[in-house]
């Protein structure tokens, strides 16, 4: 399921975000949005389970360590791991939490429709975040063809 504008909005109305799916490899797509979100002027904190820092920002190891001036999450991971991030958001009382497209796990349809919190799902944070490259020339294609967020 697709979100809506508004939730979008929502998500982004939030300028310190938690990110789960930095890699110690720059490549990595959860690299490329940490980079997209700094640069947007969002303040990020990474979760990684072994990584105390990454390009010289802090690190915490799980979402539950996230600061709690911290009311929001992207999720940047694979399938199987969605559902029991989503649930640890959520029990850590995070009210806005972004599912990159394509992640979400079996599960996560039924915890979010059992949740209060606003859930972005099925949308790529790039097309949302001051796109540039490749991103704004896919957030213009959304645009054009009527997938853009409404």
């Amino acid at each position: 399921m697709k979100s809506n504008l508004q939730q979008i909005n929502g998500f982004l109305q939030n300028q310190k975000i938690g990110l789960v799916g930095v890699s110690r490899n720059k490549e990595k797509f959860g690299n490329q949005v940490m980079e997209g979100l700094l640069k947007a002027g969002y303040a990020v904190v990474p979760v990684h389970r072994e990584l105390t820092t990454i390009n010289e920002i802090a690190c915490v190891a799980t979402v539950s360590a996230l600061p709690d001036d911290v009311n929001a999450l992207c999720l940047v991971v694979p399938k199987t791991e969605t559902d029991e991030l989503l649930k640890a958001a959520l029990q850590k009382g995070i009210q806005n939490i972004w599912i990159q497209q394509m992640s979400d796990g079996p599960e996560t349809d039924q915890i979010a429709s059992e949740s209060n919190a606003n859930i972005v799902r099925g949308r790529c944070i790039f097309m949302y975040t001051k796109p540039t490259g490749i991103h704004k020339f896919h957030e213009r294609l959304s645009k054009f063809f009527g997938s853009y967020g409404k």
